[in-house]
């Protein structure tokens, strides 16, 4: 299947009719999140390195064509004037690993209305589903306080794609491996795993499943130790792991705890396993955690080393979409916005102006910075091509941990964070003014055509958001 026909049918039919009218003058979309979600207060950009992947392969082929004309039940020669349209645009975005608020635009695609339109839907997808768990993932470093985080969310994300992001988005925020073998190998990530319930029930006894894992894995190895019974299987572990290599130590090695009172069983098994002289052995927990379960066992002060977090995480179980928009703000030169009730927009290209200790400020895109501080968005794609090399998973966690340092302390609780709102630049409320008052002098104008009435009450009146 074609990326290309990876859209939603609305967008071939106003591709077509905007073809049809001769309507290819540069047009400009604004994607963005209109609010964040409840127990929210910041959004991690995620999803524009393969946002751009797509932008520089677009192209409607023979076979798109084809099928555009089979879904529509119409002639293909009526939609060969797609035939060939390839992304020939702009992009300014915000980096990969940064920080965003509610209403700040995560891109902008400048291109002829025909080709920004038919890429809207994959926009969307690729950078909604993304920012959403690397928003959830970032969570989780702060409940755990400086411990390790790991990834375990493949065999439940909606799908091998979806469990690859999940991965590497982890590895964006700062965490300290995954399971999944394909995005340690092509993204640098350090693999991590232990055993499966399975391995030890296959073995007659516990202890024979532990012995039969460490020959087969003589260097560092975790031990599932809750298969039967926890305090019986973290002694069984305990003496496993003190005869490997005649008594010598396996740095690195660890047990996992996957189920019950994690707390509690922490604490039992950190005693026995310091009693055995095993005071290097890491304890690892999983099982249904997320930020708001790490954070309780982090503040509990349980003695645990590793957290390992899969599905609630990969599939940001409390918050698994993101009310995002794609919205034109400029067509021809002509700044344009929408007035619907709750869902009003804000007219022209814009920039985001951010400084430490004060709101971020959305200006226009041609404003001075000086007043309001460093611009956030950067022009990544010119002409349809790059303008910079593919970000490296070290440099968006680097902008990740820049930015959260100069988050607010509110924004940054895991329970009921207060969120920042971003203010507008002068230029841009006297913009949407302008704007809203030639829509009115419009549609008064047109009011006044049918019913004088109509027109003498006056039109509605909405907030920007």
């Amino acid at each position: 299947m074609s990326e290309a026909t990876t859209t939603d049918l609305y967008e071939v039919t106003m591709a077509m009719s905007y073809l049809r009218e001769g309507m290819i003058g540069p047009a400009t979309f604004s994607l963005f999140v209109r609010d964040l979600p409840p127990d929210r207060g910041f959004l991690v950009d995620a999803g524009l390195e393969s946002a751009l992947d797509f932008l520089s392969d677009f192209r409607v082929g023979p076979e798109d064509v084809e099928d555009f004309a089979a879904v529509l039940g119409r002639p293909v020669d009526e939609l060969r004037p797609l035939l060939g349209l390839a992304f020939t645009g702009q992009v300014r975005a915000v980096p990969e690993g940064r920080v965003v608020l509610a209403g700040e635009p995560l891109l902008e695609v400048t291109a002829p209305m025909p080709e920004a339109q038919l890429v809207e839907t994959y926009l969307l997808n690729r950078l909604n589903h993304q920012t959403a768990i690397a928003s959830k993932a970032a969570r989780c470093i702060l409940a755990a306080a400086g411990r390790p985080v790991v990834d375990f969310s493949l065999r439940r994300t909606h799908g091998p794609e979806a469990g690859y992001h999940a991965a590497r988005l982890g590895a964006v925020v700062g965490f300290a491996g995954t399971s999944n073998v394909a995005a340690a190998r092509a993204e640098g990530i350090p693999a991590v795993g232990t055993m499966a319930h399975s391995f030890v029930e296959a073995f007659d006894s516990e202890e024979a499943a532990f012995r039969a894992f460490a020959r087969a894995h003589p260097g560092p190895m975790t031990l599932l130790v809750d298969t039967y019974d926890t305090e019986s299987g973290v002694r069984t572990a305990a003496r496993v792991l003190r005869d490997l290599d005649g008594g010598a130590r396996v740095p690195g090695s660890a047990i996992r705890l996957d189920s019950g009172d994690l707390g509690f069983l922490a604490r039992q098994a950190r005693g026995i396993l310091d009693a055995a002289g095993l005071e290097e052995v890491r304890i690892v927990v999983s099982g249904g955690l997320d930020e708001y379960a790490v954070e309780d066992l982090v503040r509990s002060a349980a003695p645990i080393d590793i957290y390992a977090v899969g599905t609630r995480v990969g599939v940001s179980a409390d918050a698994p979409y993101l009310d995002s928009a794609y919205k034109l703000v400029a067509y021809d030169g002509r700044p344009v916005m929408k007035l619907s009730a709750a869902k009003v927009t804000a007219p022209g290209p814009k920039q985001i102006f951010r400084r430490a200790g004060q709101p971020d400020v959305i200006g226009l895109a041609d404003e001075d910075p000086a007043p309001y501080g460093r611009p956030v968005l950067e022009t990544v794609m010119h002409g349809g091509e790059r303008t910079r090399e593919r970000a490296t998973l070290a440099e968006s966690h680097q902008r990740f941990l820049a930015d959260l340092a100069d988050l607010p302390h509110p924004a940054r609780r895991i329970r009921a964070p207060a969120a920042q709102r971003p203010v507008f630049s002068e230029r841009l409320a006297a913009l949407a003014e302008e704007v809203r008052g030639r829509i009115d002098r419009e549609l008064a104008a047109v009011a006044q055509a049918e019913s004088p009435e109509q027109a003498a009450s006056g039109s509605h009146r909405t907030t920007i958001r």
